[in-house]
């Protein structure tokens, strides 16, 4: 039985841009998760042995996002790979990187990426 697994709008302040002052006064971010792997057994079970958990995606994303960068997409990537890495049983993973109020000539609420893997 396939699932889908998700963390969305985890928060972070971090030091991700091609401009010096974003490397230096750093800035606002979202990251959202996705994953879809079988939850066959953990539906059974009821164990956290049997799927993955998901305080171990948030240190990893967390240490990702602690990595300076001067583009989402690297980062994003990054996250994703990682994530593949730690947890072989994930059949894909979609990381959403949002950059809170990026560096434009005028009004933005946000850019993102997403990766999927």
């Amino acid at each position: 039985m396939k699932g889908t697994i998700e963390l969305n709008g985890l928060r972070f302040h971090s030091y991700h841009g091609c401009f010096d002052y974003e490397r230096s006064e750093g800035g606002e971010y979202t990251v959202d998760f996705s994953a879809t792997l079988d939850l066959q057994r953990a539906a059974q079970s009821d164990d956290l042995a049997d799927t993955v958990d998901l305080e171990e995606v948030y240190y990893i994303i967390e240490r990702e996002m602690m990595v300076p960068s001067s583009l989402i997409e690297h980062v994003a990537t990054r996250i994703a790979s990682s994530l593949k890495e730690e947890f072989p049983q994930l059949l894909s993973v979609t990381v959403r990187l949002t950059k809170l109020t990026p560096p434009l000539p005028g009004p933005a609420d946000s850019s993102s990426v997403t990766i999927t893997l």
